[in-house]
């Protein structure tokens, strides 16, 4: 199956999905984040086939999100660990978990539990104000055009509104 291109979108999210939209990149991401970094791994932990394996990793290694390393040299042998990027992705993967728990609960309730590290104790994910360290909501959000904004596929009809693109007659 073919799916869409976001690469012309002018929209961070649009980016972001063209890089870690595919279905299985997040999982993928997850495993290696949970220490599964050998190719065998992660195939056997996601019964995924290991052809689409090897183009999920080779995608998300030129994407910057992923790094191999060798383990062995006879024969050549890399594991998979997270670049900065893939580590910067984790939390956003924790809070999608956060919102599958609470929504799409699988049955006997969720099967992983997050405790952090620092303070030892069991958490749910949240997002918060990076200033005041409040949850933020969609009602206690406004978005405001950015440096980057510009009229385009994903933004015409927000950058309109806002009044960075002519109104259309």
């Amino acid at each position: 199956m073919h799916r869409t291109s976001f690469a012309e979108m002018h929209c961070s999210i649009g980016q972001s999905l063209e890089r870690v939209g595919e279905w299985w990149t997040p999982l993928i991401v997850r495993d290696i984040h949970l220490g599964l970094h050998r190719f065998d791994d992660i195939a056997e932990n996601l019964g995924i086939s290991r052809n689409l394996l090897i183009r999920r990793l080779e995608t998300l290694v030129a994407d910057g999100i992923v790094e191999r390393q060798a383990y062995q040299e006879r024969p050549l042998r890399h594991e998979y660990h997270l670049t900065e990027a893939g580590r910067d992705l984790v939390p956003v993967l924790m809070a999608l978990m956060a919102w599958g728990d609470k929504w799409v609960t699988p049955a006997g309730g969720p099967p992983v539990r997050l405790v952090h590290r620092e303070c030892g104790v069991e958490f749910t994910p949240q997002v918060c104000c990076s200033a005041c360290g409040k949850p933020v909501t969609t009602a206690n959000v406004t978005a405001l055009p950015g440096p980057g904004a510009a009229s385009g596929p994903g933004t015409r009809v927000l950058a309109r509104r806002s009044g960075i693109a002519p109104e259309e007659s």
